[in-house]
């Protein structure tokens, strides 16, 4: 995408976004790469109706209900998202950079619904994403949900959107889903924050696609099984305000997946474990 000419300003993003909402013919009048390169430029903003309400639904729309956007647009569009914004401001806490990187992961997200029902990304590039959101999944530290005055953040629940739709590629390498699911349950293990806008539940839902496109029961055992030893040994090392925090994201999390294992036959050992696992205190 060459650009000539400056970007958009948010104000006049909103008034092109707004009236692209409104009536998506005005796509065939617009300037496609400054308007694409505004909205990637303005992803991350403060301002949540510009970031959520109009970016995030413009490109919803563009991309999947519309089907505006080429392969070619698309994929440069998805390599400006792993080398200059999804990791952007990675490692910081409490900053607006999150903004950023989890608008990205979503972004990310609906280029590979379209990926998946067009398949015009070739299998390397699906691999240097998996990679890459590994790196992201490791390095995340703001966990924040709703933040007030700026609206949702959600890393959490964005990445696991992302890792959704990725698993799901034909192209992506089955070997590695526990490769993938790894960093992505760590996020769970942190002590500065209690999750309460239902991260668990988002989780759970590229965990379940993984189990039923061949990822092994038995890994996710495994998974329990380090995680209550990890939370054991926490224990005695934690202060009691961040030994709770984590206990409450993982019994919340305990709860949901014994919820979702509960009645399904194919996963009665799971859910067995999953029982025994909440008895956490006992």
């Amino acid at each position: 995408m060459i650009l000539h000419g400056q970007l958009l300003t948010e104000t006049d993003l909103k008034v092109e976004l707004q009236a692209f909402l409104n009536d998506p013919n005005t796509w065939q009048h617009a300037d496609h790469n400054k308007v694409i390169q505004s909205m990637l430029t303005h992803i991350g903003s403060v301002d949540s109706e510009l970031r959520d309400g109009l970016i995030y639904s413009s490109f919803y729309t563009m991309i999947l209900q519309e089907n505006l956007l080429g392969a070619t647009m698309l994929s440069e569009m998805l390599d400006n998202a792993l080398t200059q914004l999804l990791c952007k401001g990675i490692g910081e806490n409490q900053n607006d950079s999150v903004f950023t990187r989890t608008f990205t992961s979503l972004l990310i997200a609906l280029i590979l619904t379209r990926d998946n029902e067009d398949d015009f990304l070739e299998a390397y590039k699906i691999e240097e994403l998996s990679n890459k959101v590994i790196a992201y999944l490791l390095a995340e530290k703001d966990v924040r949900g709703y933040v007030p005055d700026k609206g949702w953040a959600h890393s959490v629940a964005h990445v696991s959107d992302l890792v959704d739709e990725l698993v799901k590629s034909s192209k992506f390498n089955k070997a590695s889903f526990i490769d993938l699911l790894r960093p992505l349950w760590n996020m769970l293990l942190q002590t500065e924050y209690a999750f309460i806008h239902d991260e668990d539940e988002r989780l759970l839902v590229p965990l379940f696609t993984m189990l039923e496109l061949g990822l092994q029961q038995k890994e996710v055992l495994t998974l329990l099984n380090e995680t209550m030893a990890t939370i054991a040994a926490q224990k005695t090392q934690l202060d009691v305000q961040h030994y709770r925090i984590l206990r409450f994201n993982w019994k919340s999390f305990l709860k949901s997946f014994y919820i979702q294992t509960a009645d399904k036959a194919q996963y009665t050992v799971l859910h067995q474990s999953i029982k025994e696992c909440l008895n956490i205190d006992k």
